[in-house]
């Protein structure tokens, strides 16, 4: 697999090798001895998760303030531009975010850490979203912070008139009152 540093120490794109010929592809879409190697440390991964959404739904800014989740997301069938936010205080990125396009095509991966608020927006007709968490869902501490917030000017790469939510997510926190890390 080939790993990709981004401007956010911590976030990686990660790209499998893939084998295809004219009947199709095979590509190892997980290997926890790589992963552990290509981050540095070990994880271990114990909920897998599976979204699927419609052109235009947008989810987060969403994180864990206690039992935070490292998440490794994918898409499988679709396209989504993926974000991670860094809401880490002592951080020398604090504030700052970076996305890519995640494609079934491209097959590229994004390690989001723990640490980093995590949204996507869908910019295919549908998109189904695979993602492992290294903690549970724990609902009592997830949190969200608004998607459009100013603070933050995140370029989600879409009509701003064609987002939809959730009702949970209309009611985000902006980045200047939302919980972080120390």
């Amino acid at each position: 697999m080939r790993v990709t540093k981004t401007a956010i120490e911590g976030v990686l794109i990660i790209e499998p090798k893939v084998f295809g010929d004219a009947r199709g592809f095979f590509f190892e879409s997980f290997n926890n001895k790589a992963f552990d190697e290509a981050i540095g440390r070990h994880v271990e991964f114990v909920q897998d998760n599976h979204s699927r959404s419609a052109r235009g739904v947008l989810r987060g800014l969403h994180y864990q303030i206690q039992r935070p989740q490292g998440k490794l997301v994918r898409v499988i069938s679709g396209a989504v531009f993926d974000v991670a936010v860094d809401i880490r205080k002592s951080s020398a990125t604090f504030g700052e975010w970076v996305g890519v396009e995640l494609t079934a095509e491209n097959q590229k991966q994004m390690w989001v850490p723990e640490g980093f608020a995590h949204g996507f927006v869908v910019l295919s007709e549908t998109a189904d979203f695979l993602y492992k968490t290294t903690d549970y869902y724990a609902p009592a501490y997830e949190r969200c912070i608004v998607w459009n917030d100013a603070l933050l000017r995140i370029d989600w790469g879409i009509q701003l008139a064609d987002v939809k939510l959730s009702a949970k997510d209309t009611k985000g926190a902006g980045f200047f009152n939302a919980e972080v890390f120390a």
